[in-house]
């Protein structure tokens, strides 16, 4: 008998690209290994259907020369057939309403322009790590002025979620960015040490968006905590030793961090905390009057 090692056949995994750019597809090269994966182009939406009815695809990526609602309803037709299918939008024009609908029938993820290819290629890389996934993100009940969410408690969750509000939220760059940093550390925190990153726990979120004012409350189904109970974070470092946390993060066998509460305090102009410390309201006051979605 040959001594010689049996090789076993790697599983091929399929995606389906509609209508690329070469920058789409050398990005698709970048980010989906030739040998682990075979990559299907086709020219437009009726194609990419008639493909998926065919086969199963893992990942499906839509054309950004498509608008969103075209390819939400591209959307739809596919998941009836393949429920579980991770499918990415890219459109060349969206708003709001659109990404509300694209959460609701369960897109992966969506970019409209601008967007950079290494944002793209990182949502790609959220999309195929997972073995298995379940959308994790519900709509409880949304306008583009008010939107109440539950999701669930998994950092995949999370990225996905935090890519959908920026393609939902107008505004200017500056608070955009400041809101953004803000939102992801503490949605992070509660996800962390309320819900323990368990995926049968759910945060909930409330975002706002009003002419002078955005807020956002996270809720998160842990006990909560007070101030006294969180040495291990940066916001309860004494003046005298600003880096205390990081010691006893080290001791207590934590991650690197601990900074979350106080970059929210640095970003925002209120971080609120409820009674119990299980809910935190975060409060950015805009400089002039902005006009609201339509």
């Amino acid at each position: 008998m040959s001594s010689q090692p049996r090789v076993r056949p790697v599983a091929v995994r399929d995606a389906l690209i509609v209508d690329a750019n070469q920058d789409l597809k050398d990005l698709i090269n970048s980010v989906l290994e030739p040998g682990l994966w075979a990559v299907r182009y086709v020219p437009s939406n009726a194609a990419a259907l008639a493909a998926a009815r065919g086969k199963a695809f893992e990942l499906i990526i839509t054309s950004e020369r498509t608008s969103g609602r075209e390819d939400i309803e591209l959307l739809r037709k596919i998941r009836a057939i393949r429920p579980h299918v991770r499918l990415i939008i890219l459109a060349r024009e969206s708003s709001p309403l659109d990404v509300l609908t694209a959460i609701r029938e369960h897109a992966f993820s969506y970019f409209s322009k601008p967007y950079t290819s290494e944002q793209l290629a990182e949502m790609i890389h959220v999309a195929i790590k997972e073995p298995t996934w379940d959308d994790g993100i519900e709509i409880r009940t949304a306008t583009p002025e008010w939107i109440q969410l539950a999701v669930r408690c998994q950092v995949l969750c999370a990225d996905r979620l935090l890519q959908f509000m920026k393609e939902i939220t107008d505004l200017p760059e500056d608070e955009r960015y400041r809101v953004g940093v803000a939102f992801r550390e503490m949605l992070l925190n509660a996800m962390e040490h309320g819900g323990g990153l368990d995926p049968n726990s759910y945060v909930e979120i409330e975002y706002v968006r009003a002419r002078r004012m955005v807020s956002c409350r996270i809720s998160d189904p842990g006990p909560g905590f007070t101030l006294d109970e969180i040495s291990h974070a940066a916001v309860a470092n004494p003046d005298d030793d600003p880096i205390r946390h990081a010691k006893i993060r080290d001791e207590m066998g934590l991650r690197p961090g601990g900074l979350g509460i106080l970059l929210a305090q640095h970003m925002l102009d209120q971080v609120l905390f409820g009674q119990n410390g299980n809910e935190v309201l975060l409060i950015k006051y805009l400089d002039q009057a902005q006009k609201t979605p339509a």
